[in-house]
């Protein structure tokens, strides 16, 4: 008896001990943000592809980073740079949101939006186009507008000019689907990369979103009217599909079903949070992957409203 009275008495010291966080030899689940890049990283595994994700809270400084400095094609969230660099244009009076450009034959464009389903000679105004290729990404828009801001070379400079170097417009869509017309084989088009529409880092992408939320891309003004054309994204399937509580400007990107990308910026009254997810080498059922990209929104709106709704 006497032993048995030892042996339980050490039994009970050694595992006063024994660190909190172990019991019976298993670590117990992570808590707080680390549990939130804990549930990310679980959802990222249930999709076989490569993904970037960088998250961040603009009021705590809080960020999550899971492979967010590799340079991986954006496709069309690039669209975002090229509507830094009109607003920029516009700031230093080259032209106004309300000047009218007319759309010519010649300069319709396959793919995602719908002017090139309208009439030749459509007049749309500046405004009409940055809408048009950010809430439905119009190609048609997008090429008209690198036309009208002088093609690449100005949108890469803005981005460098804020510290951004993986950020890379790389050519108009004209450029890419001609490329992708000329390849027999879309997996070894896509795996190659030789001809990327757009890159960037899910971080540096993240950052720029930072600074339009902050009021610092262009001016506070010019900030605050890219957001609201941004509220306006006609694509939900992704981040804000199963998100409640918070308002979504975002914007998507698209070469399904190996790429399908989503950048945005969950907003509350007293939060703002950036999710830029990327994705490559994916070649399962798009919708899954899609929808792998809306549960990690879901789940970062989860984590930040309950916190809010704790604070109140």
């Amino acid at each position: 008896m006497k032993k048995a009275f030892k042996l339980t008495a050490l039994t009970g010291a050694i595992l006063l001990f024994v660190p909190s966080h172990f019991v019976l030899g298993q670590q117990q689940p992570p808590t707080g943000l680390a549990r939130l890049q804990a549930n990310i990283e679980r959802i990222t595994r249930s999709v076989n592809a490569r993904w970037g994700i960088y998250i961040k809270c603009v009021e705590t400084g809080e960020e999550i980073a899971i492979n967010a400095d590799e340079t991986m094609d954006t496709m069309s969230v690039i669209k975002i740079p090229l509507m830094v660099e009109v607003f920029r244009q516009i700031e230093t009076g080259k032209f106004a949101l309300t000047d009218r450009v007319m759309m010519k034959e010649s300069e319709k464009r396959p793919g995602t939006g719908v002017m090139r389903s309208l009439d030749e000679n459509a007049s749309l105004t500046i405004k009409d186009l940055i809408t048009l290729m950010i809430i439905v990404s119009d190609n048609t828009a997008t090429d008209m507008l690198f036309e009208k801001v002088g093609g690449t070379e100005p949108v890469n400079k803005l981005m460098q000019s804020y510290g951004f170097n993986t950020i890379k417009a790389t050519g108009p869509t004209s450029v890419w689907f001609k490329a992708l017309r000329e390849s027999p084989d879309l997996w070894k088009f896509h795996t190659e990369g030789k001809t990327p529409f757009g890159l960037s880092s899910s971080r540096e992408m993240g950052k720029l979103l930072e600074r339009i939320q902050k009021g610092e891309a262009v001016s506070k003004k010019a900030s605050e009217q890219m957001l609201q054309i941004m509220r306006g994204q006609v694509y939900s399937s992704r981040l804000p599909k199963y998100v409640t509580g918070f308002r979504l400007p975002h914007k998507t990107g698209d070469f399904l079903p190996y790429i399908g990308n989503d950048v945005g910026i969950l907003e509350s009254e007293n939060r703002h949070v950036v999710i830029s997810v990327f994705t490559a080498r994916h070649n399962g059922i798009g919708p899954n992957m899609e929808d792998a990209i809306a549960r990690i929104g879901e789940q970062v709106a989860n984590f930040y409203g309950w916190r809010e709704s704790a604070a109140k």
